[in-house]
């Protein structure tokens, strides 16, 4: 069975409810399934010293869950416009996998949540794009076929699923935010299964 990381941080609930939802798409392949996983916070006076278990949600991820994975979809919460540090701190500390080239030619896309319409999603994307290419990997968004894209009125963009969360962050996920997560899990999984399928050809 193929298997599809989702990997995100989430402080209020929102994106890891869009890891869910992502990889209620991944499994709605035959023959994939979605692994997720989440990255400890870290302090802003010195790293945080956390529990090797969180005590509720995914498992924390390591690096042989990227080094494994046949494709990845990472998210995280929109921080000024760029990922959230526990995010960007783990990715900084994949250089091992960079040097090995384990990630090369693997598909990836990417996820977030923001408190307002206008607060950074797509900056948000493009951020957790840029290390994803320097690993080689394979980027996909989700194309205008998902009508959603077209018609919806919280979040989702071209370049991968975003949510609207409110102020509070406590709006639930919308129909078509749902949709277009599950969307980009079925998109990743049936991508990462025909690359495995061209590989082993002669």
């Amino acid at each position: 069975m193929g298997q599809i990381l989702v990997l995100y941080y989430s402080r209020y609930g929102s994106t890891a409810e869009m890891a869910r939802q992502i990889g209620r798409g991944v499994e709605e392949i035959k023959g994939m399934e979605a692994v997720l996983r989440t990255v400890p916070a870290v302090s802003s006076v010195c790293e945080a010293v956390e529990d090797s278990i969180p005590d509720n949600g995914a498992p924390y991820a390591t690096k042989e869950d990227l080094q494994q994975c046949q494709g990845l979809a990472l998210g995280s919460p929109t921080r000024f416009g760029n990922m959230a540090a526990p995010m960007k701190y783990f990715i900084d500390g994949s250089s091992g996998l960079w040097f090995s080239g384990a990630l090369v030619g693997k598909p990836a896309a990417v996820f977030t949540s923001t408190s307002s319409l206008h607060g950074g999603q797509e900056t948000t994307l493009v951020s957790m794009m840029l290390p994803l290419l320097h690993h080689g990997m394979l980027l996909l968004g989700l194309p205008y076929t998902e009508t959603d894209l077209l018609h919806t009125k919280t979040g989702g963009t071209p370049y991968g699923p975003s949510h609207l969360a409110g102020n509070d962050s406590k709006l639930p996920l919308s129909d078509e935010e749902k949709r277009l997560c599950r969307a980009l899990g079925r998109r990743l999984a049936t991508t990462a299964m025909n690359l495995s399928a061209w590989k082993v050809q002669p």
